[in-house]
């Protein structure tokens, strides 16, 4: 297998077993193999991968983004659903060579995302693009809650999920809703950074998608952490404090969204709620009200489903936030309106306090 993989990398990657000139160096095809080994699009063993395994096939709005078969078979033909081909693949693949070095890779320049809109993306972005956009947008989730009172409890409603790590739906922004945005407020667009560091794989390793902090150091001199990058001056909590990175502010927000979330659902919505990040469908009932998510109540049969609109979008844009661990550095900007939004939102009618938010 190994000898296998080496003689892929060898024809997708012809050029890198030249001699490299003098001005530049490629990575061998061994050095380029060990790096996608530690990703984890390599990882066989990982629920993305073994998640069918009983079923012994995947489907085809699985495929696309869990094998090598499925993103294949869809960048070869025409795209009309993101994300989607009309039949189920063979388990046993993982994100391989043939995934991203494909003739319908090389030559995708454009994505389709989950609002319908096709957006330009650059080479090098496009093919990550595919499967780290999510699953949905505002606009499943504004037709789900359509001619349903804001406060009212209504069992059509269920929690929707924008699936995980979806990195270019944040770092687009506005352009293609990724997140609840509200009525009546602006959003960041796409967050543009620097040049040659403003494409997926100018941050990220292109094979274990590793991020390097010497990569920012030259102009965020002194930082030890990512998120302890800051990249807005603007006084978020108007606490004084603007030389805190960016991904703590987000996190802190994260946390206030979360608690205005149990707050609102217990004294207006549809009964305490509490949250797993890591057991699907994420949001339960909070049985006993301790605000902590135990065994006994993160179990499918206790999932939230006592829903209102305004704890539904609040509850999205949550989710769309807390499963892109990179938020705060692919559009920070964006994600803080979400969440001071959805705060806001539910500050109208359950006592939250949101004088002191500051929104970019």
């Amino acid at each position: 297998m190994r000898l296998f993989f080496l003689w892929m990398i060898t024809l997708s990657f012809g050029f890198v077993m030249a001699e490299p000139s003098s001005a530049q160096t490629y990575p061998t095809a061994e050095e380029i193999l060990k790096a996608w080994l530690l990703s984890p699009h390599a990882n066989s063993k990982s629920e993305s991968f073994r998640h069918w395994d009983t079923e012994s096939e995947i489907p085809g709005n699985c495929a696309v983004c869990h094998s090598t078969t499925g993103i294949a078979e869809y960048l070869s033909a025409p795209r009309t659903t993101p994300g989607v081909i009309d039949h189920a693949v063979p388990i046993g693949t993982t994100i391989e060579c043939a995934a991203c070095h494909s003739d319908g890779a090389k030559n995708l320049s454009s994505v389709l995302f989950p609002n319908g809109q096709t957006v330009e993306r650059p080479n090098s972005s496009a093919i990550c693009s595919v499967c780290h956009q999510g699953r949905t947008s505002m606009d499943q989730v504004a037709a789900s809650v359509q001619n349903i009172g804001e406060d009212e409890v209504s069992a059509d409603l269920q929690f929707i999920n924008i699936h995980y790590a979806a990195a270019a739906s944040t770092q687009l922004g506005g352009t293609v809703r990724g997140g609840y945005q509200y009525q009546g407020r602006n959003y960041a667009g796409p967050f543009g950074h620097v040049a040659n560091l403003d494409t997926c794989v100018s941050c990220h390793g292109a094979h274990d998608t590793a991020v390097e902090l010497q990569n920012c150091t030259s102009c965020h001199q002194g930082v030890t952490d990512f998120k302890s990058i800051r990249t807005t001056p603007l006084d978020i909590f108007s606490n004084g404090k603007t030389d805190v990175g960016i991904g703590v502010v987000v996190n802190q927000l994260h946390g206030r969204l979360r608690a205005a979330i149990m707050q609102y659902a217990a004294e207006t919505g549809g009964g305490a709620i509490v949250y797993s990040d890591a057991t699907y469908p994420y949001f339960f009932n909070d049985l006993d009200r301790d605000g902590i998510a135990d065994e006994t109540e993160t179990v499918y049969p206790n999932r939230y489903n006592t829903w209102t609109p305004r704890l539904l979008k609040a509850a999205y844009n949550y989710q769309f936030v807390g499963k892109d661990g990179g938020a705060f550095a692919h559009n920070p900007h964006y994600v803080i309106q979400l969440m001071i939004d959805s705060i806001q939102n539910l500050a109208e009618v359950t006592k939250i306090d949101v004088s002191a938010l500051v929104r970019p």
